[in-house]
């Protein structure tokens, strides 16, 4: 990790390796000496005021590199409830590192408001993998400094974060700022960046970045202050209409997000998403709220869902050709978030484990009976695969000398007769998933008679 941009010129004088040989004169000893440290000099100048980082290729020819990339992921839960706990104990082994949600800073009247996560430590100390804090800043307008009341409260916070970790047995392997900056901020942002680093270090400094940012001059000085930074290529912009285009990251988009920021030459790691949304529209098609955890109670009746969720297999493909090639400033992924088992509309952790294996997303269903009792057959269905099933589907039932006696679909399937000895379970109009790795009940039977049914299954 580079040092801020304030610490390269105390270093300066190490760059003249003085005195001179024996019998060279004043004047040809300096020019031999001086002159070449000076030219060096002058280009370190050069790059740190270009954005360029010392010792990378040329901005218009950014190295590059192959191979396996190393996976991170978020836990940004505010409350460490028992699956939050599991998800971290038997899945961060497989990943790089975590970084957790450790504070929340809002802002009313101008005056910092804070929530402090608490974070289960008896949890972190024992992860198999490195571990990071975060901390997350609500929007703010400035003004900026790295010495006012705001910055010595903010590095003061992330001071007393970083202790707090310590005395519990956890040692940060960065302080990431996930700030809500305005493009036109970039440059007072930066003040606090330094502020950061001088309270906080020997711990590096890690910020998050949109790629609207990439183009802005004062995003190159900004990122080479913090020395790396998180490139975050997922969002939802606000729908206009029910019927407008959704989609959480755009893997062409996210590609040339990539390649832009590699020719900054800072080095970076990509946020990609596992999550999803239900959005939610009057009666006329607009717009109301989004809700990643189920529908909001403040959403007025009668309105229409609309979901939108990460594509795995889309982001799949995209990691596979980051690993065929990329560029080398890219070093690393970081998923927002890692799955827990009571998340609503994440990713379950087969389909991230696939996708952080580098294997291709399996997708496998099968039917299961159970006889409850003589004559009551219970009929589920069981995700085997590393895919979500959110397919409509049919399963045709079948039996031999005994009559229906009574039935019903279960969630959102529906019974329909088909004949004396044969029904259909079928999904009804609404959406249904059925999430990796998860079993679902969908509706029994009982025959006159116990007897054994034969079940075929389809897409509908």
């Amino acid at each position: 990790m580079r040092s801020p941009q304030h610490t390269l010129h105390p270093k300066l004088p190490r760059l003249l390796p003085l005195p001179f040989r024996r019998g060279e004169g004043w004047g040809e000893g300096w020019l031999r000496v001086v002159y070449p440290a000076v030219l060096a000099v002058m280009a370190l100048l050069a790059l740190r005021t270009s954005g360029s980082p010392v010792g990378v290729a040329p901005a218009d020819q950014p190295r590059q590199a192959s191979g396996s990339l190393p996976h991170g992921a978020y836990v940004w839960q505010r409350a460490w409830a028992q699956p939050v706990r599991d998800a971290v104990r038997v899945h961060a082994r497989e990943l790089a590192g975590l970084t957790v949600l450790s504070a929340e800073v809002a802002w009313k009247d101008h005056q910092p408001q804070v929530m402090r996560v608490p974070l289960d430590y008896s949890t972190l100390t024992n992860a198999p993998c490195p571990v990071g804090l975060a901390l997350r800043i609500g929007a703010y307008s400035g003004p900026f400094s790295t010495n006012d009341s705001t910055a010595d409260f903010l590095t003061g916070l992330a001071v007393s974060l970083i202790a707090e970790a310590r005395a519990n047995g956890l040692v940060p392997r960065e302080l990431q700022i996930d700030f809500d900056c305005a493009a036109s901020k970039l440059e007072g942002y930066r003040a606090w960046v330094e502020a950061f680093w001088r309270k906080v270090a020997p711990v590096p400094v890690t910020v998050t970045a949109l790629p609207s940012w990439l183009e802005q001059s004062s995003f190159p000085p900004l990122v080479s202050a913090a020395g790396s930074y998180v490139l975050q290529v997922h969002s939802l912009e606000r729908p206009r209409q029910i019927d407008s285009a959704l989609t959480l990251c755009d893997p062409t988009a996210a590609r040339r997000a990539v390649e832009r920021a590699a020719q900054i030459g800072v080095p970076f790691r990509v946020a990609l998403p596992t999550y999803g949304y239900l959005t939610a529209f009057d009666a006329g098609g607009r717009f109301v709220g989004l809700s990643a955890e189920g529908p909001s109670k403040t959403w007025p009746a009668g309105v229409q869902l609309r979901e939108v969720r990460a594509n795995p297999q889309e982001l799949a493909q995209l990691v596979q050709l980051w690993a065929t090639s990329r560029p080398a400033a890219m070093q690393g992924v970081i998923w927002y978030r890692l799955p827990v088992a009571d998340d609503t509309l994440n990713w379950r952790w087969p389909t991230l484990g696939a996708i952080v294996a580098g294997r291709s997303i399996r997708e496998s269903v099968r039917v299961e009976t159970r006889r409850v009792e003589p004559g009551l057959v219970q009929v589920s269905l069981i995700n085997e695969g590393e895919l979500d099933i959110s397919s409509r589907l049919s399963l045709r039932v079948r039996w031999q000398n005994a009559r229906l006696v009574a039935g019903d679909g279960l969630r959102e399937f529906e019974l329909v007769e088909g004949g004396p000895s044969t029904v259909k379970f079928q999904t009804r109009i609404q959406p249904w998933r059925l999430p990796a790795g998860e079993k679902q009940v969908i509706g029994w039977l009982r025959l006159s008679e116990d007897r054994e049914v034969q079940i075929e299954m389809e897409k509908l």
